[in-house]
């Protein structure tokens, strides 16, 4: 934002500039907001942006420990949203952020308790990328809340009706609700329902022994609808406390809250690999942890053994979760509808130690109900990953033989070893089916960081272009797009060296250049060059790229990590349907990066690039 430019301002904040200048970047570009006291601004293309190419107004509010505040944003040209940064804060988290909460169409209001004292910073913005127009601003500090009652007692098997309104007290979010207190034996299985046809209900429970609500499980929806049921287990003998609370600010109306005691866990049955099961979830199934109808059952297995587990039913939306060892801890794996057909569910593992394990099934809603059938199969297992050399064209075939990925497709693994910042390419082509790549990490279960389909811009062969994180070892996965192809294949590793300095363009002159394969590459497989330029803080630049070879794209932004950038304005047909023109604001004062490239993956050919002051 270019301070005061097309903004009104009808109240300005006194607040304490050494504050701000202690207080990072963020509000140091920031304009001063004061309470009760409103703005009008607009929101303009030469505002400045976020990492996404969002346009924003930045607010500072000097704030102190303890403040209940509330901002309104409302605008008749757009849709508002608001986001409020820390003091520490770089501009990637906000503490807090509000879209449509005023409740009444697509205005703002943000409301938030402050943790510690300092300046924080407001982004005023709207919801889509695109949108510009003039926006009202206004801050309030909020009055305290309502002092907390004692919670009412409840006994396990009672159901208690009740009312949210604005009498009640609030929780740190603002959001209202009402407390009842139980007692429990430590390890007692506790079911928690709460029901409301007039908000969406958000349950809550914590201990009852400090004064500063401390949060032990909670839950949102059942699966089926907006209430809530929760299986909580206490952890000690004692009392504890249920909130019971709409999901979000604003919503009021009655209630009915039930706490009894739960249905015994699911127990486990014996399956063995190569085994299949039928069974059925129903009113009177076991209950886990989370609420959920469910049967476990348990398979003993081996080191580095791959195993497949299907579960599949007509009656239900199935889940699956896979845990390592005797009752509890994280899930090895889960999966909701990974089984290819319709709402099925499979789980790929490869089984990181000989034992005991685990297998939930369940509904992907609480209330699930029906037939189900669940088998454990081993898989071919993982072949060590052939070596690929630089440069060299390999030829391959995917068939019946082949391990197969979580979608059922067939693949065949290789390894390179490569430096941190080069930048690889590789290239899968096949005359029998569609090609697919990912690469990603030798370390642990393979993750892919990046990915290709059709990169070549040739049909359905593959190109995958991307820059190594650091220095180690990495595998490329070869296999088909779709589940059920076989065939031959070749693939190829090529060296494409760090990526291209950026060169230097002057303010006023034209650079002409010519995309190729050797030059820097997107995420997605366009190419493009990159130059620097020094601007100054509020002149406006024009930059234009024409191609008679390719669709030009331009982007503008500043050097990042590695040889990104981050994003500040880009534009694709501004000049023309094939060539880009950019009107641009510089935000401050520095070195810039202009990136010159192709819209599309794969173009190359000449272009010209200018730049030049906005007369």
């Amino acid at each position: 934002m270019r301070r005061f430019r097309g903004i009104k301002l009808i109240g300005l904040a006194t607040v304490s500039w050494a504050a701000l200048s202690a207080s990072g970047a963020l509000a140091q570009d920031a304009t001063p907001l004061m309470f009760g006291e409103g703005v009008d601004a607009s929101l303009v293309d030469e505002d400045a942006r976020d990492a996404l190419g969002q346009p924003y107004d930045a607010w500072a509010l000097n704030l102190t420990a303890g403040q209940r505040i509330e901002v309104m944003m409302n605008s008749d040209d757009f849709d508002a949203y608001l986001e409020l940064y820390g003091p520490d804060s770089d501009g990637s988290a906000p503490v807090s952020v509000d879209d449509d909460g005023a409740g009444e169409g697509t205005n703002a209001r943000l409301r938030y308790t402050v943790p510690a004292d300092g300046t924080y910073t407001l982004r005023a913005r709207a919801f889509s990328e695109e949108a510009r127009g003039t926006y009202n601003l206004i801050a309030h500090e909020r009055p305290a809340p309502p002092p907390a009652p004692e919670p009412t007692a409840l006994s396990l098997g009672q159901t208690v009706t009740g009312t949210i309104d604005d009498t009640d007290p609030v929780t740190d979010e603002d959001v209202p609700y009402e407390a009842w207190r139980f007692s429990a034996r430590e390890g007692e299985r506790i079911l928690i329902t709460l029901t409301s046809d007039d908000f969406d209900s958000f349950v809550q429970v914590g201990h009852a022994y400090t004064e500063v609500f401390e949060e032990l499980a909670y839950n949102d929806d059942d699966g089926d609808s907006l209430n809530s049921r929760l299986i909580f287990t206490a952890p000690a003998t004692g009392d504890y406390v249920v909130r019971a609370r709409p999901l979000a600010l604003d919503e009021t109306g009655s209630y009915s809250l039930t706490v009894a005691e739960a249905p015994p866990p699911p127990q486990a049955r014996s399956i063995r690999i190569g085994d299949e099961a039928e069974g059925s979830l129903t009113v009177d199934s076991a209950l886990d942890e989370a609420g959920y109808r469910s049967d476990v059952y348990e398979f003993r297995g081996q080191e580095g053994q791959r195993v497949q587990i299907r579960l599949g039913s007509e009656d239900f939306d199935t889940y699956l979760v896979l845990y390592q060892g005797e009752e509890g801890g994280v899930p090895l794996s889960e999966d909701d509808d990974g089984g290819g057909q319709g709402t099925n569910s499979r789980i790929v593992s490869t089984l990181p130690a000989d034992g005991l394990y685990r297998v939930e099934v369940r509904g992907f809603s609480q209330t699930a109900a029906g037939d189900y059938t669940l088998s454990v199969t081993e898989m071919a297992p993982e072949r060590p990953p052939a070596p690929l050399a630089w440069g060299r064209v390999v030829q391959g075939a995917i068939d019946d033989q082949d391990p197969q990925d979580a979608e059922e497709r067939g693949y065949d693994s290789f390894r390179f070893s490569g430096v941190e910042g080069n930048r690889v390419q590789i290239i899968a082509r096949s005359g029998d089916f569609d090609t697919f790549l990912r690469l990603g990490s030798a370390d642990g279960e393979f993750d892919a960081l990046a990915q290709d389909d059709d990169g070549l811009g040739e049909g359905t062969d593959s190109r995958l272009n991307f820059t190594l994180p650091e220095t180690g070892d990495y595998v490329v996965r070869v296999s088909p797009l779709s589940s059920g192809s076989e065939g031959l294949y070749s693939i190829e590793l090529i060296d494409r060296g760090p990526a291209p300095t950026p060169g230097s363009i002057l303010i006023g002159s034209t650079a002409r250049g010519t995309l190729t394969e050797t030059d820097a590459a997107a995420a997605d497989n366009s190419y493009f060059d990159a130059y620097r330029i020094n601007a100054k803080a509020g002149e406006t630049l024009v930059i234009t790229m024409i191609s008679n070879s390719f669709d030009a794209f331009v982007i503008v932004g500043r050097e990042k990590d590695g040889d990104d950038i981050e994003v500040l304005a880009s534009d694709d047909d501004g000049l023309s349907d094939t060539h880009a023109r950019l009107e641009w604001e510089v935000p401050d004062d520095g070195v810039y990066i202009i990136r010159a490239g192709s819209y599309a993956p794969g173009e190359t050919g000449t272009y010209a690039l200018k730049v030049e002051r906005q007369p």
